[in-house]
Parts: C-alpha cells; sequence; structure tokens
C-alpha cells in the first residue's frame, strides 16, 4: 500500500475544508432569505412552488402511474379555471337572451295556424321506431341539459338560495346523472342520425325556403319535402355536429382511463361546454317550432301522423311523393291513408 504525500493530504484536506465552508454558506445564504421572506411575506414560498410546477426536477415523483406521474402540480389548470369563467359567463347570458328572444317572436308573431280547414283524414309522417329513437334522444337530452346547467351555474344560482349542504347534494346527483345518462344519448343519438340522414339531405328548393324564411315572416307559402331547410339545418348543426361533438368530449370525460393526461381533460371539458350550450340554445329554438309555434306539429311525433292539410301547407313536396305513392280507391274518409303512406313515412 502506496503512502499519500504530505503535500496531497493537506492538499485534500484543503479542499474539503473549503467545499465544507461553500455548501455550509450557502445554505445558510438560503436560510437567511427564506428567514427575511417569512418576515417580510409570511407563507410565501415561492421558489419552492416554481420547482413544484416546473416539473425539471429528475427527483420530483408522485404516486400515480402514467403519463404524468413526475408532474406534481398541472399549471394549466389554472388557465382552465379561467377560461372556464368566461364562457360560464358568456354562455350565460346566451342561454338568457335566446328563451327572450323566443318569447318576444311568438308575441309578436303568434303561433303559425293552418290557413285551410282540416280535412279529417291523416298521412303517416313518422313510423313508431322514428318516434321512438326521437324521444330517447330527446329525454335524455333534457335530463343531460339541466343537470349540466345545474353543475355549471348553480354555484352561482342555486347554492346562495338552498345553501352549500343541499347543493352539494344536488350537484353530487346531477354529476352522477349525468356520467351515466351520457353513453344513452350518445348510443340514440347514432340511431337518430343514421335514420333520419336520408331524408336531411340538401335539395334545390331548400335554398328558396331559406331564402324567405320558410315564409315565418311573411306569412308566404313556401313549399318543402320531408323536412324544410330549417329543419335540416338543425339536424346538420345541431344533431349532427355539435351532438357528435358533446358525446365525443363527453367520453374523453366520462372514462379518464384511457391515459389521456389532464391537459386534454381540460380542453375536453372547454370544448364540451360551449357545444353543449350551443346545442342547447338551437334546441330551444327546435322544441319552440315542434310545440306551440307550429299548430300541428307535435301531433306529428306524438301520434306519427298529421293532417292532409298540415301536410299540404308545410311539407307539399313530401305530400305530393305519398299522394303519388297511394292508389286512389285505397284512400279513406276518416283517418286513413293507407299502408303506402305509412311506409312513406
Amino acid at each position: 500500500m502506496m503512502r499519500s504525500h504530505p503535500t496531497q493530504w493537506l492538499l485534500s484536506v484543503f479542499v474539503t475544508v473549503l467545499l465544507c465552508c461553500g455548501v455550509s454558506h450557502a445554505q445558510s445564504d438560503g436560510a437567511r432569505q427564506q428567514i427575511q421572506r417569512q418576515q417580510t411575506q409570511p407563507g410565501n414560498n415561492a421558489p419552492v412552488w416554481r420547482e413544484v410546477r416546473g416539473g425539471d426536477n429528475p427527483y420530483q415523483t408522485t404516486q400515480v402511474r402514467g403519463p404524468e406521474s413526475a408532474v406534481l402540480i398541472q399549471s394549466g389548470g389554472e388557465t382552465w379555471r379561467q377560461t372556464r369563467r368566461v364562457f360560464t359567463y358568456y354562455g350565460g347570458w346566451v342561454l338568457t337572451i335566446v328563451p327572450l328572444l323566443i318569447a318576444l317572436f311568438y308575441w309578436r308573431k303568434g303561433a303559425i295556424r293552418l290557413k285551410g280547414k282540416p280535412t279529417g283524414r291523416s298521412v303517416q309522417r313518422f313510423s313508431s321506431w322514428q318516434r321512438m329513437v326521437h324521444w330517447t334522444v330527446a329525454i335524455t337530452f333534457c335530463l343531460l341539459a339541466l343537470s349540466g346547467l345545474i353543475m355549471l351555474f348553480g354555484k352561482y344560482i342555486m347554492m346562495p338560495v338552498f345553501g352549500r349542504t343541499l347543493f352539494s347534494w344536488i350537484a353530487v346527483l346531477c354529476k352522477n346523472l349525468h356520467n351515466f345518462v351520457g353513453p344513452v344519448f350518445a348510443f340514440a343519438l347514432m340511431l337518430m342520425i343514421l335514420t333520419f340522414i336520408r331524408d336531411n339531405l340538401p335539395k334545390a328548393h331548400d335554398i328558396k325556403w331559406l331564402a324567405k324564411l320558410g315564409g315565418m315572416l311573411s306569412g308566404e307559402h313556401v313549399p318543402s319535402g320531408r323536412f324544410n331547410a330549417g329543419e335540416k339545418v338543425w339536424f346538420w348543426i345541431g344533431v349532427l355536429l355539435l351532438g357528435v361533438v358533446v358525446s365525443i368530449t363527453g367520453f374523453i370525460l366520462d372514462f379518464p382511463n384511457f391515459a389521456q393526461v389532464r391537459a386534454t381533460m381540460q380542453l375536453a371539458s372547454v370544448v364540451h361546454a360551449v357545444a353543449a350550450m350551443a346545442f342547447i340554445a338551437l334546441f330551444l329554438g327546435h322544441v319552440y317550432m315542434g310545440t306551440i309555434g307550429t299548430e300541428g306539429a307535435y301531433r306529428a311525433m306524438r301520434t306519427g301522423a298529421v293532417d292532409e292539410t298540415w301536410a299540404k301547407e308545410h311539407h307539399e313536396y313530401w305530400f305530393d311523393e305519398v299522394s303519388r305513392a297511394q292508389p286512389a280507391p285505397a284512400r279513406g274518409a276518416q283517418g286513413d291513408f293507407g299502408a303506402a303512406a305509412i311506409k312513406q313515412g
């Protein structure tokens, strides 16, 4: 074993002392700064939290197992929270103004009523399958809209009235209802799209209908097919576009166990809420036109049949197609337009 030279031994001791003094000095400076910060800004641990938020520390870890296992704090959550306030504010105004505009329109124009006298003869407009799919989508959508609005706006509207405890119970109920009804709505929506897409394809006469807004303002008779251009706009923008968007983003939020990171969930949450509020606004217009806005429209989806006069005045081209498909001798006098009309509907 070789013995160290006295000079080397002294040099190593000297270097060790310097390092210890440097570390001790740095630690004492850091501790001194932290003590001073606690005196001037109690509770301010900004340097520590900056390091935690950065996520660059190789020794930083959590108990989470997945893509974000080394992220202690995801700073995008604050951005999401601020963004949520913005679309909640403007979305609240949209969902307030739209019903007011509908009420104003009804007050000024009233319902669209039949000009002719009902004949008493019915035309089958919707089959049992079509009505079942429609009402499944409608009912589940209403449940989702109500529960979603409570979760989004309840903190500002309901909690001051009911208190924190009761509102928390209502919010938890709405959350679970929303999570379980959502997949049912998405499945029924796909069936609805497949069921009605053929009759909602654009036609040349739709341009004229849109140019005259279907005569809603002028009272002019504007013929259309089985669905008019307004209903087709609702189908393509509301049912198909917004419906698919809220369904996809809803699945992302409903099943957070497919390796999606928190940033994906936050983006899906924003897109889901904005699309849902637009969907609800269009839905209000659709409900108005299908109930009190148009005489006889609700009967079509409730019973599946409409009077001949209603069919002629609202969907003349479709009525002509049904009439041509129906042999004249088979037409009954009271509500029996024949089997061909049922198939056509």
